[in-house]
């Protein structure tokens, strides 16, 4: 059987003690991850380290020769990097084409590195003095990332950390890991040196390696919210910056005034989609007023239709969950829902797809008249689990929302500006969708949710992302003649 080993310092590397991937559409063992710990990240950094020595001085035209190289094998290998998402992940491909392609603008914002690099300059600040600054690398950098966007997240870190001047180590989910080499591959075709793109595979030895290395200057994270708390806490009592992306419990709010066949179709993609494992996906509709009865009658009907099988079948919508406990997991809240008083109105439990039975699959489930005390609004389920949250006004709305520990997406389905203005001044909310149940930034923007989504207040990519894998720094010149008598004053200096 297939191992998956490290790459570090463009070279594969191996380890004894592996871990299974599977083939969530068959539950079928397919291959085998190699699982690091300190040994391995020792040499991570060790190559990252004297990569960086000659990588920082790299000028900005290399940088961007090999930005625009990878950006476009990218593109040229998309198909084959989508099919290995969908083998490991279980996604459907034209879902993992769409991961890629939103990776890949992170890429192509950095492609302008020449701009976001640029410093300013201040002339004659005081007579004969003027200022400067420009940006630093931070030196090796790490990224940790989840398994339900194996290529994309990793492609919100390493381009912009890379781009700017750093090295990189990318510790990968263990799910599905294969993406990670393919991408080190393309990096190696791009012109990218030895060293300054790494993989180390593993588990929590893996992790608390990378967050207390002393060579590592920052950690990028994103994942569910105790251990983005748990990846802050250590990286920052190891004196390093941290970038760390929690859970989230997103609502999209429909109001009576809304083109309710439209908001149903956004809502059931945002819920169903990648089978609802999106830290974005849509989990609660909150029906205000009038708008309740019919909205769980169009949202039955699409849950009922949307096609459900393996990743890479033709007309496949959603596929199945990454692994059996999770599938486990899913039908078990649902069942839970049921017994606190949700009405479950579409049951995905027990779905078994022709010639996969054996697969982690499980339908759509929508559940109507669920409250803001049951376990299926408190908990992010992670899986394809639609709420339905009833109340009578949109200030109401507007505070349950408001009340809930996560704050990363949310959107509102209205036709009036005025009630569309409110919501999205009011709301405690980093990422807000007017008509848009998914509101996932553009890569020139930063990503970043607000409370228990972002720990710390490190967004990532987009300017903040700049600012994080980088340091300012200001000079202060003067260039007096030879013959130019100054006095130095004992005071603090100014301007005058």
């Amino acid at each position: 059987m297939n191992t998956i080993p490290h790459w570090i310092n463009g070279a594969e590397v191996s380890t004894e003690t592996t871990a299974p991937v599977f083939n969530p559409a068959t539950g079928a063992e397919q291959a085998r991850v190699a699982l690091g710990g300190a040994p391995e990240v020792d040499a991570a950094v060790a190559a990252a380290s004297a990569a960086f020595d000659t990588w920082q001085d790299s000028s900005l035209s290399q940088r961007t020769q090999v930005t625009f190289a990878f950006r476009q094998l990218l593109v040229d290998h998309e198909e084959e990097l989508a099919r290995i998402i969908s083998a490991e992940h279980g996604k459907t491909v034209d879902d993992a084409r769409g991961e890629i392609t939103r990776g890949r603008e992170v890429v192509e914002y950095v492609c302008g590195l020449g701009d976001v690099l640029k410093g300013s300059f201040s002339d004659q600040v005081s007579r004969g003095v003027d200022v400067h600054n420009f940006r630093q690398p931070l030196g090796v950098v790490a990224g940790i990332t989840p398994f339900n966007f194996p290529a994309m997240v990793p492609l919100w870190m390493h381009p912009v950390a890379i781009a700017t001047g750093n090295t990189f180590i990318l510790k990968p989910s263990e799910r599905d890991p294969s993406a990670a080499n393919f991408v080190a591959g393309l990096y190696r075709k791009a012109g990218l040196p030895d060293g300054v793109f790494n993989v180390v595979h593993g588990g929590k030895d893996a992790v608390d390696a990378l967050l207390t290395h002393p060579g590592i200057e920052a950690v990028s994270f994103v994942g569910s919210t105790p251990i983005a708390k748990y990846v802050h806490e250590q990286a920052t009592a190891h004196g390093k910056r941290v970038q760390a992306l929690g859970g989230a419990k997103n609502h999209a709010v429909v109001l009576p005034d809304a083109d309710l066949e439209f908001a149903a179709n956004h809502l059931t993609a945002g819920a169903y989609g990648s089978a609802g494992e999106r830290c974005m996906a849509v989990s609660v509709a909150v029906a205000v007023g009038d708008a309740a009865d019919s909205l769980v009658e169009i949202l039955t009907r699409k849950a009922n239709e949307v096609k459900v099988g393996p990743g890479d079948a033709p007309g496949t919508e959603m596929g199945p969950l990454v692994t059996k406990a999770a599938q486990v997991r899913v039908e078990n809240a649902v069942t839970t829902a049921q017994t606190q008083g949700a009405t479950v109105v579409v049951d995905g439990r027990g779905l078994k797809v022709e010639g996969h039975e054996n697969g982690f699959f499980t339908g759509p489930s929508l559940l109507d008249h669920v409250t803001t005390e049951m376990d299926a609004y408190q908990e992010e389920l992670f899986g394809p689990v639609l709420a339905i949250l009833r109340v009578d006004t949109l200030g109401e709305a507007i505070e349950v929302i408001n009340a809930n520990p996560y704050g990363n997406g949310t959107a509102l389905f209205t036709a009036s500006g005025e009630s569309a203005r409110t919501f999205q001044r009011r709301i405690k909310v980093g990422m807000i969708g007017i008509n848009v149940p998914v509101p996932v930034p553009m890569s020139y923007y930063s990503f970043g949710g607000w409370k228990d989504s972002l720990i710390g207040d490190s967004p990532i990519h987009g300017p903040e992302g700049i600012r994080f894998y980088t340091r300012p720094k200001v000079i202060t010149t003067r260039w007096p003649e030879p013959k130019q008598q100054l006095t130095a004053g004992f005071n603090f200096p100014t301007s005058n």
